[in-house]
């Protein structure tokens, strides 16, 4: 799995999606959170980093389907993936090593962002002056999150060979299950409104970002991601149906 990890890790950084993704990203939310005067950090008067842990999100759900969309679509298209399948590794290592790859760019991509932490710190009033439980939670809780979308972006290359097809499915899955639920939810009313927008990635996300690391939610987030993989799992093997 480690070998494949590195294959698929080099693969990225050896073409231009690694950058164009890291870079939009870096682009988007450094505007948003210095440049742009209706999110500004400068602008708003609060030592927070919320315009990013609010917009991130949002940038993600286009920017790790991209990076996933050719785990295995790119595979089927060029015939390779035979060649991959008939290697002395089971589905799970395959799964695994393409799936840790993905994830480990997107989670590169939040590096630089520490930067905006630091920031902040030091030209809070006084210095410090900034809820740094509350932007610990926030980060794990990106990280989560890009597990998760990370996850289905890799289901959704395993259901077609078409790159185009995997990118627009896995938008389409991350978005549903980030806030589709919620959406259900606003129209539902008492105890059933609150369990739907539960099974949504959105309500523990924003638990996170309140700093409160609840068991609840890091057992969610990892069920999903399992979930997500063995259907990947599943959808290999079918080959065999």
């Amino acid at each position: 799995m480690l070998t494949i990890l590195q294959k698929e890790f080099n693969a990225f950084l050896n073409s231009p999606v690694a950058y164009v993704v890291l870079g939009v990203f870096l682009v988007a939310t450094g505007l948003f959170v210095w440049v742009f005067p209706d999110s500004s950090v400068l602008d708003y008067g609060y030592a927070d980093l919320q315009t990013l842990f609010n917009l991130a999100p949002w940038i993600f759900l286009f920017l790790i389907p991209a990076l996933t969309m050719r785990t295995f679509a790119e595979e089927k298209k060029a015939g390779t993936i035979e060649l991959l399948l008939t290697r002395p590794l089971t589905d799970g290592q395959i799964i695994g090593g393409k799936y840790l790859a993905c994830l480990l760019l997107a989670l590169l991509a939040l590096v630089p962002t520490l930067l905006y932490y630091y920031s902040v710190y030091k030209l809070g009033s006084p210095e410090g002056n900034i809820d740094s439980a509350a932007t610990v939670g926030s980060y794990l809780g990106l990280a989560l999150l890009a597990a998760v979308f990370a996850a289905i972006g890799v289901l959704a290359s395993a259901l077609t060979r078409d790159q185009i097809i995997a990118f627009l499915v896995a938008v389409v899955g991350c978005f549903l299950v980030y806030s589709g639920f919620d959406s259900l939810a606003s129209v539902l009313q008492g105890s059933a409104a609150y369990y739907v927008s539960q099974l949504g990635i959105a309500a523990h996300y924003r638990d996170l970002s309140k700093g409160l690391v609840d068991s609840r939610d890091l057992v969610y987030f990892f069920s999903v991601v399992a979930v997500a993989l063995q259907a990947t799992r599943l959808a290999l093997r079918s080959r065999n149906w």
